[in-house]
């Protein structure tokens, strides 16, 4: 089993928000894969499908971002799940919009969410793909930054991200991360 996890912030005040590109992933896996992203179990919205003979867990975490970690945490433990099946998906300031990066360790970089994994997890050793948000202009509130729609301009690089994103997702599931990496990081 597979499982991807993409981190934001419920409700539809955050849907189109630089925090929930993770969400923004998970909703276009679901729609390439015909599954379902509705069932309400650990904390989060499950879905359960099979993607080229692999069964697939598609998650978005209901905690808010900065308790993402309980809710996998939960899932783990509820589905006797392997860490090294897993996938996070989530924002990152450090990386260009546009622009993804694999990695299968490393801190959180002052991410909640990838805190919260890290300590629910015990562990800063997990398969990953940060999406680019780019680093707001200095002086400007990254809270603020980061729940802000993205712009106009930003749009068509946005939609290249995902489907990026999404690419690099449906080639881990039958390629091990390494080969994802070298495949997906440019």
């Amino acid at each position: 089993m597979k499982w991807i996890v993409g981190l934001g912030n419920p409700g539809t005040t955050y849907q189109s928000t630089r925090h929930n590109v993770g969400f923004m992933v998970i909703d276009e896996l679901a729609r390439r894969w015909n599954i379902s992203v509705t069932q309400n179990k650990c904390k989060a919205l499950v879905g359960e499908g099979n993607v080229q003979g692999t069964k697939v867990v598609l998650i978005k975490p209901m905690t808010y971002m900065n308790l993402s970690g309980e809710s996998v945490r939960s899932f783990l433990d509820y589905f006797k799940a392997d860490l090294e099946d897993g996938l996070i998906v989530y924002d990152d300031m450090d990386t260009e919009v546009g622009k993804i990066r694999l990695r299968y360790q490393g801190s959180a970089g002052g991410h909640n969410g990838i805190k919260s994994l890290i300590q629910h997890l015990g562990t800063q050793t997990f398969n990953r793909v940060r999406m680019g948000i780019s680093r707001p202009q200095p002086g400007r509130n990254i809270a603020d930054y980061v729940l802000d729609n993205f712009p106009k301009i930003e749009q068509e690089a946005l939609k290249s991200m995902i489907e990026q994103t999404c690419d690099a997702v449906e080639y881990s599931l039958k390629n091990n991360f390494e080969n994802t990496m070298a495949k997906f990081n440019k």
